[in-house]
């Protein structure tokens, strides 16, 4: 039985009340007690993936669960503002991956203003400020001379100077967020404001400056996703890339020529088109992946391999599900969804030709 916390999860062709409910509960049984979310149970997690299923806690009305996970970054956060790229799950949340992504940093102020947006917690948003201050200062100080964002630092901290358009797109969309929450506190960061604007410019218009990784359907959508990307040439850049990777009937390929397609990819590909007022096609996409859940557990598989028909991996992610979600909360209404994805009251930053 839907609730006013959850009736924008519910979507023809996508989600009953009772297929909503039994995601979110199988979200909420997949959350550790500390607030960890495991891509599952025994695998590991990492702070983007995270925070794409507390986002999603929050649009389902699971606001405590929510603080939690943020509450687990924020006690994880390594003395220089970064974390690292995954950990065990485990009791001791081992260390199992020691390189540091800046996409994974800067992801917080994404789920924080995110739910601030959804409880209106003004103690919540006051407390996790140093958390995201500090990841915003670790990721710019990645920042190339051109605007693009370097992609990682090794696990010795050597930078890792090449920049990935899809990572660079999801830390546009991030420093919009950090921007608003510096707002909300009346706390002004103009260099913010100028690494926005450098990195906006290098992703609008200097494609030559990331790595080529054009086979990949992220690098399609992500400058849309992030924001980076809006109106005529937000449409342009959907349109061309359409029947490269978009299956009919199955969802969004990962990568081309692989015969795979993901569901992780497939909703953020209709948030991106509900962003960019392509709802139509965005529930189009939200239909076609019906085929990965599973009717027992309520979450979805990974991926699905058309040419022999194969479930792969065989795994029940958490942020499968955690993206579908924010893209069926996101045609469902949900305000603070929408205020974050739709991106029409985040700051836009400096033009970097303004202070010349």
């Amino acid at each position: 039985m839907t609730t006013p916390r959850t009736e924008h999860l519910v979507l023809a062709g996508v989600l009953t009340a009772d297929q909503a409910a039994a995601t979110v509960r199988a979200l909420l049984a997949e959350q550790r007690a500390d607030g960890a979310i495991p891509w599952f149970r025994g695998h590991h997690l990492d702070p983007w993936d995270h925070t794409e299923a507390a986002m999603a806690l929050d649009a389902a009305g699971e606001h405590e669960a929510a603080e939690r996970a943020y509450t687990w970054l924020a006690r994880h956060q390594n003395a220089d503002g970064s974390w690292y790229a995954a950990y065990a799950d485990g009791a001791h949340d081992d260390v199992t991956d020691a390189a540091r992504e800046s996409n994974f940093v800067a992801y917080v102020a994404v789920g924080v203003w995110h739910h601030y947006l959804s409880t209106g917690d003004d103690t919540f948003l006051d407390r996790m400020w140093p958390t995201v201050y500090a990841a915003v200062e670790w990721v710019l100080a990645l920042q190339r001379p051109g605007g693009e964002i370097g992609w990682r630092r090794d696990a010795d901290g050597t930078p890792v100077n090449e920049a990935l358009l899809t990572g660079s797109s999801s830390v546009h969309h991030a420093l919009r967020c950090a921007l608003a929450i510096a707002e909300q506190r009346e706390e002004p960061q103009p260099d913010w404001e100028l690494a926005l604007g450098a990195l906006r410019h290098a992703i609008q218009r200097h494609p030559e400056r990331f790595l080529d990784k054009a086979r990949y359907s992220m690098d399609w959508y992500y400058p849309v996703l992030g924001g980076a990307l809006t109106g005529v040439d937000a449409k342009s850049r959907i349109e061309d890339g359409w029947d490269r990777f978009v299956v009919p009937g199955l969802g969004v390929r990962c990568v081309i020529p692989n015969p795979w397609v993901t569901g992780g990819e497939s909703s953020e590909l209709a948030l991106a088109l509900w962003a960019s007022g392509e709802s139509d096609r965005a529930l189009e996409i939200l239909q076609s992946i019906r085929h990965l859940r599973d009717p027992e557990s309520g979450l979805y598989w990974t991926g699905y391999v058309f040419d022999d028909g194969t479930v792969w991996p065989r795994e029940l992610t958490t942020w499968t599900a955690g993206s579908l979600l924010l893209a069926v909360a996101a045609l469902g209404g949900h305000e603070a969804t929408c205020a974050v994805f739709g991106g029409e009251h985040l700051p836009d930053g400096l033009d970097p030709d303004c202070c010349r």
